[in-house]
């Protein structure tokens, strides 16, 4: 077994942010950073997060669109910017694809068009609200074996399938298997204007048989993993390539994983890939307490190489009728994920969120996201910031402030606009509470002050590339 060593300054870490870590948020001095991934799973198998109805009329439809902008509301409320959103489902589609059937959570029978693309609705809606919308595809399962999308594969490809009880798979031993599924992420990629893929289950089962040795295993999944980052790329190097591996990467010297982790268990060389650039963010599953969490944290953290680690906390742990943990738990994960300087988090699953189990939602309002964030820019992609936007002009209209400027020269994938408000000059650009729009496509805004909103004396806008970057703030009025 490959053992993996935890630095004693880390270990010393471990011990002096559990001793300081307060127990609530609303004891602790939460800072409000400006970069910042905060992310939310959005499970559309079963309907499980959403869809809640069956869109089998147009009016079923439309209300199951609104049932969505309802969720994306009160994530954006909660100054969530990141939406995982579940595309593909198992060996199925939530969008009209060429390679693979609907899935019947839209519509209620596989293989039936809701009579619109969700996919798209979704990435429209998140992008309004100033989010990211990143495809999730679950890669490596593909349903029952007689379920719709599990045979379309099997005819279309028989040689690609292992069979598991009643169960489906990709088989990533065959080669064939990571063109099928770099394939899907292009079909994504090229159609859609999405801001990431996000590749789950990209892994052997753990009860797959026979099993292969692990440097085989490891190198299967490796070769999935470098085609589908390579495919996305190269349609769009802005489009964020992420997954999300077992919590735990392997051994530590002073810490078990109990058989439980993803270099050793199920052929996930996770760290390998930040190293070799094949991806570009990790969202471990650290669905952990105590020591099954912090040093298994530190450790992705010490290996990073300049890329996102963002982890995955399971708040459904909160639920009485899962492990019924105290939101307390939750509220050092992230106070600890912030002192030792990861990117950010990511909530396992919406409906959790969004109910306020134990809390959490009033935490994450209250204290942690008290203000806006903004994902990070990408910046070992070693790009430079677009050009400030020019001619500014701000307007006082009855009680109104009407604000433009002359766009920015476009880039490759397009450019977008922040907007800040401060009570002094010059707007600071770096405090996350002066963000009032966190992208716009448009070269105007009208502020329309009321007892929601806030903003400032001063106003200044800045334009951001698809890759995070952001070019100098022009000011959109100075003093007399």
């Amino acid at each position: 077994m490959r053992l993996f060593k935890l630095t004693m300054p880390c270990i010393a870490a471990v011990a002096f942010l559990l001793t300081v870590c307060p127990a609530t948020g609303s004891t602790m001095n939460s800072r409000s950073p400006k970069h910042e991934v905060r992310a939310v799973w959005l499970t559309t198998i079963g309907g499980l997060d959403w869809p809640h109805t069956y869109a089998r009329t147009a009016a079923a439809a439309a209300s199951q669109k609104r049932e969505l902008c309802e969720i994306l509301d009160r994530l954006k409320e909660a100054n969530v910017n990141t939406v995982l959103f579940q595309t593909r489902i198992r060996g199925t589609m939530i969008y009209p694809s060429a390679m693979e059937p609907w899935d019947g959570c839209l519509s209620g029978q596989p293989g039936l068009s809701p009579g619109y693309d969700a996919l798209q609705f979704a990435i429209d809606e998140c992008h309004k609200r100033g989010m990211e919308l990143h495809a999730w595809v679950v890669t490596i399962p593909i349903g029952k074996w007689n379920g719709m999308g599990c045979q379309k594969i099997r005819r279309r490809h028989p040689g690609l399938v292992h069979r598991i009880g009643d169960e489906g798979y990709l088989d990533p031993g065959k080669p064939a298997t990571a063109e099928y599924l770099a394939q899907i992420c292009r079909e994504i990629t090229t159609n859609y204007d999405v801001d990431g893929i996000h590749l789950d289950y990209i892994r052997y089962p753990e009860n797959w048989k026979p099993r292969p040795e692990g440097y085989i295993g490891r190198s299967n999944i490796t070769r999935i993993v470098r085609q589908v980052y390579n495919t996305v790329k190269t349609e769009k190097p802005w489009v964020k390539v992420s997954c999300s591996p077992i919590g735990k990467y392997s051994d530590l010297a002073l810490y078990d994983s109990y058989g439980w982790n993803a270099y050793a268990k199920v052929y996930q060389d996770a760290q390998s890939w930040l190293r070799e650039g094949i991806m570009d963010a990790l969202f471990p599953m650290l669905y952990f307490r105590g020591n099954q969490f912090y040093p298994f944290a530190l450790d992705w953290k010490e290996n990073k190489n300049e890329r996102w680690i963002v982890p995955g906390l399971g708040i459904y742990f909160l639920h009485p009728k899962e492990q019924n943990w105290k939101v307390d738990e939750i509220i050092r994960q992230i106070y600890f994920s912030r002192r030792i300087g990861l990117d950010g988090q990511a909530y396992f699953r919406n409906k959790f969120m969004l109910e306020n189990t134990k809390g959490i939602l009033d935490e994450l309002t209250n204290h942690f996201y008290a203000y806006p964030a903004v994902v990070p820019p990408m910046r070992w992609t070693k790009g430079n910031p677009p050009s400030q936007p020019t001619s500014p002009s701000l307007v006082l209209k009855g009680n109104n402030i009407e604000m433009s400027w002359k766009a920015s020269p476009s880039l490759p994938g397009g450019i977008y606009y922040r907007i800040y408000a401060s009570a002094t000059y010059p707007v600071d650009t770096e405090k996350a509470q002066n963000l009032i729009i966190t992208r716009t496509d448009s070269c105007q805004y009208t502020f329309v002050p009321d007892l929601s909103t806030k903003g400032g004396i001063y106003w200044a806008v800045t334009a951001v590339n698809r890759f995070g970057y952001e070019s100098t703030p022009l000011a959109l009025n100075v003093p007399a």
